[in-house]
């Protein structure tokens, strides 16, 4: 068996094991399941092992039962409901002779007494019995129990209002009824009542029961004990009699609630008698059973083994894992152990996940009267119910630690995790190309798909291992890592290419997407859901809960997985580096410098290419120097940043500074990527020089069909000397 933590195994509950603590499982209180033992005067004990064992051994009146429904009347022709006390509805020519004909079959049956409803129809049918087999009248007794379901509103109309009023009020039939009328339930109490007072004051006769179709369904559902789910599932296999139909039944009593429904609870069960067969008598003992036997029962009796689901068992048990409070290793983990090595000499599970205690931010114990802990609703509106769970089962409690329950914590899962993941999704969706979705992922050779897909990969082994190790917080560790990456290095460096349509980034980024849903489902399941509606194509399962989890993806690919993962973590090093190097000297990004010189170390040129575009350098130089005059030092060795600026750089700097402040009024006035813009801009002739030797980029860059260089009175802008009037026109 494997403990998460592994320490518990042979500590704590090994010590339970070892104690092996004397276990009273009877309890002398009143709310518990009974325990099962009936007890004669005389000291003798009986033991009743399931509900069929227990009418076998119930004490039974002797009486044998008959019940018929009325012959077919005029109401039935009509298609009228008819359950008013006066009703005037007789029996048909057809429903007469359907009686007469049915009687027969109770000739040889020997009726001692006949139980009536009062209405017309019910008391023809018993007429015609009475004459057929001469049935005396003082043994005919008529119960107002047995009458019809009463319809209230609709007594003496078209029986399809009736229906409609169900279907339209979405109610059942169980327990819904309309104004001033019965609901099934209603019936079944009085037929139950009526029921057992008879078995109760008769012995050992042939009883026979005239009443009423839905009667005769309320009776069956009492006389058997069935809730609503079951009384609705078996109406049409048993309840339901046609005009004139007998039917024998065998009434055994049964603990049962007001709703004469089975309840083995007390006090129901108490009013059980039982008997053996020298008709001795048997009361049941008082005790229930301590409930840590039911509990600890559960790995088998979830599914109702051993009275039913035999291969259930075959197949589930013992369980795959289980997760429980670490304080259970001494009760409940212990109880169930003990049941399940009695009965079947094996433990109920393979793998244990215990958890430990959360504790308010304070450390103190969490305490309604103290109020020291969030409400989880405003959890839920602020981060969302994603970001709590995810929380939880990432942190050590999941491995059996204590924690303070820290709200920073989960605001953190939401924004770096939830909306990051989020931020990603919405970007996809605003270049997707539907077509992505059919086609077979191919090779790419850019090397930020491959790192990404490799990254991918490392995810789902790390993921996988936790996991086969029941250790979530394991599992759950190397997300957050995967998802910063994904959004602000692989997201990032690609922009350009997805806005530009390259097929196998908007390809690769699908396919991580994809894949990530599936890795998340289990700790973020509704982030999860929502990346795979929006990414499903029409093979797909209709839920990411639905799917397998994810294979790796190495497979599908030739290129080097370590090599890629070093070399680009020596690229973000150096990109680090430069960008210190960049704020020492109070450069920015969109100032373009001539070279970055790295000390003893080279890198391909694809790699190259990644680090002059993110440091924003014209040139990438690999020295063997020993030393390289003002420079950063790492364990890369040492990276030196050209920070003179020449006239040609300082005007391709001012040309990304007015890049971005158009495209901060593209943001500003709410247009989406795809508009396309013009551009009326007011500059002097250096200005204007400058927009003129980078114009076609520019329009390509902000989106704009053409530029007009006149008077406007649009936003100023102030690149060093230079300033600019810019109006966008749509």
């Amino acid at each position: 068996m494997n403990w998460v933590p592994s320490h518990l195994k042979g500590g704590r509950f090994k010590n339970t094991m070892e104690s092996a603590p004397d276990w009273t499982i009877s309890r002398n209180r009143y709310w518990a399941s009974p325990l099962p033992f009936w007890k004669s005067s005389s000291g003798k004990i009986m033991f009743v092992n399931s509900i069929e064992d227990l009418k076998s051994k119930t004490k039974k009146s002797g009486n044998k039962y008959f019940v018929m429904r009325h012959g077919e009347a005029e109401n039935n022709v009509l298609k009228v409901c008819s359950s008013a006390p006066d009703n005037i509805h007789h029996l048909t020519e057809k429903g007469k002779k359907q009686v007469t004909e049915a009687v027969k079959s109770l000739v040889d049956k020997n009726i001692d007494m006949i139980f009536a409803s009062s209405f017309l129809r019910t008391e023809e049918t018993t007429n015609i019995i009475k004459k057929v087999i001469n049935f005396p009248s003082q043994n005919i007794k008529i119960d107002s129990r047995l009458v019809e379901l009463n319809d209230g509103i609709f007594a003496d109309g078209p029986i399809q209002k009736v229906h409609d009023f169900f279907k339209n009020n979405n109610l059942s039939k169980y327990d819904g009824a309309p104004e001033g009328g019965e609901s099934l339930v209603d019936v079944k109490k009085r037929v139950g009542e009526f029921i057992y007072e008879i078995d109760r004051k008769y012995q050992n006769k042939n009883i026979l029961i005239i009443t009423h179709e839905d009667t005769v369904w309320a009776l069956f559902s009492a006389i058997n004990g069935l809730n609503k789910e079951e009384t609705m599932d078996d109406i049409k296999n048993n309840f339901l009699l046609k005009n004139a139909e007998i039917k024998e039944f065998n009434f055994i009593p049964l603990p049962h609630n007001d709703n004469y429904e089975l309840d083995l609870h007390r006090p129901y069960i108490d009013n059980i008698v039982l008997v053996d067969e020298k008709r001795e008598e048997y009361k049941r003992i008082p005790e229930v059973i301590d409930c840590w036997f039911e509990s600890g029962s559960m790995p088998f009796a979830q599914d109702h083994y051993p009275f039913e689901n035999l291969d259930w068992k075959k197949k589930n048990f013992p369980a795959g894992f289980v997760a429980e409070y670490i304080a259970q290793t001494r009760t409940w983990f212990y109880y169930t152990h003990v049941i399940s090595s009695i009965l079947f000499r094996k433990a109920p599970f393979e793998n244990v996940v215990t958890t430990g205690t959360i504790l308010a931010e304070d450390g103190e114990k969490m305490s309604k009267s103290r109020n020291n802990f969030p409400d989880p609703w405003i959890l839920f509106n602020k981060y969302g119910v994603d970001a709590l769970r995810f929380y939880l089962m990432s942190c050590p409690v999941m491995k059996g630690e204590d924690i303070n329950f820290s709200e920073k914590s989960v605001q953190d899962i939401s924004n770096k995790i939830i909306s990051r993941l989020n931020n990603v999704l919405a970007f996809y969706e605003l270049y997707r190309d539907p077509q992505l979705k059919i086609l077979e992922h191919k090779k790419s050779e850019n090397i930020l798909d491959q790192w990404i897909l490799t990254r991918l990969d490392e995810l789902i082994c790390g993921m996988t291992n936790g996991m086969e190790k029941y250790d979530i917080s394991l599992a759950t560790r190397p997300v957050e890592s995967f998802i910063e990456d994904l959004s602000t290095w692989y997201l990032r460096r690609s922009r350009d290419r997805i806005k530009n349509g390259d097929e196998k980034a908007k390809q690769t980024l699908y396919f991580v997407l994809k894949n990530l849903a599936k890795l998340m489902a289990p700790f973020a399941p509704f982030a999860a859901e929502d990346i795979w509606l929006k990414l499903k194509n029409e093979n797909d399962v209709e839920s990411v809960h639905l799917e397998s989890w994810p294979s790796k993806t190495f497979k599908f690919f030739s290129f080097g997985k370590s090599k890629i993962l070093e070399n680009m973590e020596v690229v973000r090093k150096v990109v680090t580096l430069g960008l210190e190097a960049r704020q020492k000297a109070g450069i920015k990004v969109r100032q373009p410098l001539a070279k970055l010189e790295i000390k003893n170390y080279k890198l391909d040129n694809e790699y190259e290419t990644l680090i002059k575009d993110e440091l924003n350098v014209k040139k990438i130089i690999f020295e063997k120097r020993s030393e390289l005059k003002s420079s950063e030092r790492s364990d890369l060795g040492e990276v030196l940043l050209d920070t003179k600026i020449t006239p040609e750089l300082k005007l391709e700097g001012n040309y990304r500074e007015l890049v971005r402040a158009v495209q901060d009024m593209r943001k500003k006035i709410g247009l989406t990527p795809n508009d396309v813009i013009s551009l009326v801009i007011e500059t002097n002739d250096i200005g204007k020089k400058l927009i003129q030797k980078f114009e076609v980029e520019l329009l390509k860059i902000v989106l704009a069909s053409k530029i007009e260089f006149k008077e406007n009175d649009g936003e100023e802008t102030k690149i060093d000397e230079l300033v600019f009037k810019i109006r966008i026109k749509k």
